[in-house]
């Protein structure tokens, strides 16, 4: 995939405003979605991307993020606090994603095989040690609660307590707990399907 630029994701969104001069909306509009692009693309990619591990999967998800903003009917409105529902959009896509991949695993399973069958180098048996992992925490993410994977997902990839208030539209103070029962459920299930082994 290529540079993605407002331009594009404006194109992609809204072809037909060609040769059209823009209203007072539309210009707000127009202002308020360069502004969040500018300000939360790299930030939503890479949320996607601890979440999935792909970056052309996550850059790909986080433009149907910005064009879904686009299309939001209160963007002009919204005097550019647009993060929160940034976020949350992109945590919902990447579950979703994240689901998906658990229903192709024969992949997965393919690659274990050529993993038994071709004893890997001491650099690369470290390496596929970690995927491992990572492909566990994903398979756990997966089967959480929406609400609990997202706010596992925002906090691992360096949000705040206000920013994770902001982007789960839940008070300040109650973040902390949300936190735990999400921790803890995600302890629950990672021992569950794969008992200690592994365990992050």
């Amino acid at each position: 995939m290529g540079a993605i630029t407002t331009e594009g994701l404006g194109a992609m969104a809204e072809p037909e405003r060609e040769g059209k001069g823009l209203t007072n909306e539309s210009a707000r509009r127009e202002t308020v979605f360069e502004g969040a692009f500018l300000a939360y693309y790299g930030r939503i990619a890479a949320v996607l991307f601890r979440l999935l591990g792909d970056h052309s999967q996550a850059e790909e998800l986080a433009s149907d993020v910005f064009v879904k903003l686009y299309h939001q009917p209160w963007l002009a409105d919204s005097d550019g606090k647009v993060g929160g529902w940034l976020y949350r959009t992109a945590t919902h896509l990447g579950i979703d994603a994240l689901r998906a991949q658990r229903r192709r695993q024969h992949y997965e399973e393919a690659a274990s095989r050529f993993r038994q069958e071709t004893p890997p180098p001491p650099d690369a048996l470290q390496e596929i040690l970690r995927e491992e992992d990572r492909r566990r925490v994903r398979a756990v993410l997966a089967r959480l609660r929406p609400a609990r994977a997202q706010i596992l997902i925002l906090r691992a990839s360096g949000l705040s307590y206000n920013e994770l208030a902001e982007a789960l539209d839940v008070k300040r103070a109650s973040v902390g707990a949300l936190l735990a029962r999400a921790e803890a459920e995600f302890q629950k299930r990672f021992l569950k399907m794969f008992g200690g082994e592994g365990q992050p």
